[in-house]
């Protein structure tokens, strides 16, 4: 059973940055592709970014695109979120996630995530 535990969240001021790591404890370079969810109080959770299983595709939520960077290392077996110019709508319990599916390339379909961390809280406050 692969396990995925997440790290980086924080709280920190409006305008700042900080960098979100999921650690899976199967190689990343197995063919699946991997996300990052979050869940702010009293609101569903949603999908802010995505990326393939090589790595070559990638998508984000508008609300976030030009802010935040999604990658992946195979050999440190990470997939890391990189958040910049972060407000205070930003502030949520972040997920890394994993496609239930190998190969798959529809990133924007967020039902194919079915294994899950256990979050890290982000809070965005001045």
């Amino acid at each position: 059973q692969v396990r995925l535990v997440e790290s980086g969240g924080g709280v920190v001021q409006p305008g700042g940055s900080l960098r979100l790591s999921c650690v899976v404890s199967s190689p990343t370079s197995d063919p699946y592709a991997m996300a990052w969810f979050r869940q702010a109080p009293g609101k569903e959770r949603e999908i802010v970014a995505a990326i393939s299983w090589a790595g070559k595709n990638l998508n984000y939520v508008d609300s976030v695109a030009g802010r935040f960077t999604i990658s992946r290392d195979d050999v440190k077996n990470t997939v890391d979120l990189q958040m910049d110019r972060l407000n205070t709508d930003d502030t949520a319990v972040y997920y890394c996630a994993r496609a239930q599916i190998p190969y798959s390339i529809d990133l924007h379909d967020p039902e194919q995530f079915t294994v899950w961390g256990q979050g890290t809280q982000v809070t965005v406050s001045s």
